[in-house]
């Protein structure tokens, strides 16, 4: 049987690049490479002179089908370190089995922060490249001091730049590292309102530097949330609202959904405290969209996903993340539908997922109860609250068996 063997040498932005003896060597030793069309740029000169190329670029389904047909081994060159969001990950994703070596080279943003002579030893990293904002917005809930961030051609330092402020991350400052290791290398350190309005060659990466810790916030005042007009009372209650977040363990949850947003209060809270969670929040009344995001960018929650119309009509599958499950929902309103809303969420939970609402009629916890012991959920002991002149609330939580 051929074993699938695949060198990867990471190569940075020079036309020159320095290779130890033993990645000359595996290049003579082969005939057939892959990589992008910048490498083959770079390294054609040191090919020999029958090579053949594999160019990776989308669709990847062209490249795996290339190398699943090569039937000899390849050498694949990738920027910097192969195994640093890199192809590396790639191929042992495809070929859980091949033979792998790597002469990695330090990747770009390990560059610019020697280049901007900072210890890197403490970055987040982020990567926005064909990637969506997740990993840059969950480092920034965090707080985190010092965010090392890979771009695209359209998550540009400019559009990065514009969405930290929009959501209120103007505290930080930007550093850009153009063309790192080629004959175009420059270096650029500029505020987040100047980068926002320029444009910068391509490839790039950044630094993003906190120039003064945010303070971070735990129970949100309700006053401070913008609100439906004329209906104040239309927003789950802080204590509520935090004893809900504690009962659905978000800490150990990556995908959340908020049934019946309103104000979006159990969503922003739910993220500040947990920012790697995917939040989904649901609402069919189409005025809400327009307060939650008013209250996401004031509370610095970017990334929450939002779904305006009925829940009961929805193609819910779309909404399950990467795992095709959630793990916690909770009911924030079901226009007297609730066990329709309890078996749709029932479907799509994960085992040991858990539901939860804040019932204020007897009626609802009836209905809530009935409904767990009907798909076999384990029914928690309801935690009733009462806090000042608001309704004494009960605290329901069903959790889904894992058998």
């Amino acid at each position: 049987m051929f074993e699938r063997r695949y060198t990867l040498i990471g190569l940075t932005d020079s036309p020159t690049p320095f290779l130890d003896e033993a990645a000359i060597a595996s290049i003579a030793a082969h005939t057939l490479f892959a990589g992008g069309v910048r490498h083959r740029e770079i390294v054609e000169p040191m090919l020999p002179p029958s090579y053949r190329w594999i160019t990776v670029a989308p669709p990847l389904d062209a490249v795996r089908s290339a190398l699943e047909e090569a039937g000899e081994p390849v050498l694949v060159f990738a920027s910097g370190d192969p195994f640093f969001y890199g192809f590396g990950a790639t191929l042992q994703k495809w070929f859980p089995d091949a033979s792998l070596q790597c002469f990695p080279a330090p990747h770009s943003l390990q560059l610019l922060a020697r280049l901007c002579m900072i210890p890197y030893q403490q970055m987040r990293h982020a990567s926005l490249t064909g990637r969506d904002w997740q990993e840059l917005d969950s480092a920034l809930i965090s707080g985190e001091a010092f965010i090392g961030v890979l771009t695209d051609q359209r998550k540009t330092p400019a559009a990065i730049a514009r969405r930290l402020l929009e959501y209120g991350y103007g505290h930080y400052r930007m550093c850009v590292g153009e063309a790192l290791g080629g004959e175009r290398e420059s270096l650029i350190k500029c505020s987040l309102q100047k980068a926002a309005e320029r444009e910068f060659a391509m490839p790039n990466c950044l630094l993003l530097q906190v120039e003064e810790p945010a303070a971070r916030r735990f129970g949100i005042s309700d006053e401070l949330f913008d609100g439906l007009p004329g209906r104040p009372q239309m927003i789950t209650k802080m204590p509520y609202r935090m004893a809900a977040i504690a009962a659905l363990e978000l800490g150990r949850a990556c995908n959340f959904w908020d049934v019946g947003f309103c104000t979006g209060s159990v969503s922003i809270e739910s993220r500040l405290q947990f920012p790697h969670l995917l939040v989904t929040a649901f609402e069919k009344r189409l005025e809400c969209e327009g307060i939650l995001e008013v209250n996401s960018r004031r509370f610095g929650t970017p990334g929450i996903v939002k779904v305006m119309g009925d829940f009961l009509l929805q193609d819910h599958r779309h909404h399950c993340g990467k795992d095709a499950l959630v793990d916690a929902a909770f009911i924030g309103g079901h226009g007297d539908r609730l066990e329709e809303v309890f078996d749709i969420i029932a479907r799509y939970l994960a085992p040991g997922g858990r539901i939860v609402m804040n019932a204020v009629q007897d009626s609802s916890r009836e209905v809530f109860a009935a409904s767990a012991e009907k798909l076999g959920f384990a029914l928690a002991t309801p935690l009733d609250m009462s806090v000042g002149s608001h309704n004494p609330i009960g605290v329901m939580k069903a959790v889904k068996p894992i058998h």
